[in-house]
């Protein structure tokens, strides 16, 4: 690999870094927002078993406390724990999924895009060192899974997530109860329940109260 690879999408991604994957040796370090850096599901699946065969000595995961926010993202972190990997939710919210392998390569994740998503490949070791040490920075900061969890974590389903982000847009009532297409007094019941689980007392206190665990966006 050369020092610094762009590529685009999932699939091409995994044919990229099969080798890498399949190789990690002593440490496998992964920061990312939430679960769904990878959209398509074979990919994450192609990507686990990988990792699992390659008989990597430490895994650690840094998530931003959104991963946290269904049951779904509580259960497969929880399992990854279970297995050995040590996992933490990071003190403020990450932006984009980062990959480092032994030190010695690293994987960051552009944004979203209609052609796929862009990845970069490095093994500069310069650029490396330094997202490592952004990382070590984070994770030091991070509290670990089972702490966190006992701090009661609100979970938030899907509807309550599309109110919070309706809240978060500043439209009215009237306007975001259209939008999500419901009546303005079951939008209203909705806002009372997602403050309720945010042991909130106002909505702006919820605004806050969200970003402070990572809910927002």
């Amino acid at each position: 690999m050369t020092e610094i690879v762009t590529i685009r999408g999932d699939l091409e991604l995994l044919t990229r870094t099969e080798q890498l994957f399949s190789s990690v040796q002593e440490e496998f370090v992964c920061a990312a927002r939430d679960l769904d850096t990878w959209s398509r599901p074979e990919a994450r699946q192609t990507a686990r078993g990988r990792l699992r065969s390659s008989g990597t000595h430490r895994i650690r995961k840094l998530y931003s406390a959104t991963a946290l926010a269904d049951e779904r993202g509580r259960r497969h972190l929880s399992e990854l724990a279970d297995r050995g990997a040590q996992v933490r939710i990071a003190a403020t919210a990450l932006p984009h999924e980062t990959i480092i392998i032994d030190r010695r390569f690293a994987i960051l994740a552009g944004l979203h895009a209609p052609g796929g998503r862009e990845y970069t490949l490095t093994t500069a070791p310069t650029l490396v060192g330094g997202v490592y040490a952004l990382f070590e920075a984070a994770w030091e900061t991070a509290t670990d899974l089972k702490t966190f969890l006992r701090g009661e974590q609100p979970q938030l389903d899907a509807g309550s997530r599309t109110v919070l982000r309706a809240l978060g847009s500043g439209a009215t009532d009237e306007t975001a109860a259209r939008e999500l297409g419901m009546s303005v007094r079951t939008y209203r019941r909705r806002v009372a329940e997602l403050l309720d689980a945010l042991d909130a007392g106002s909505r702006f206190q919820a605004g806050v109260r969200a970003g402070e665990l990572g809910l927002n966006g």
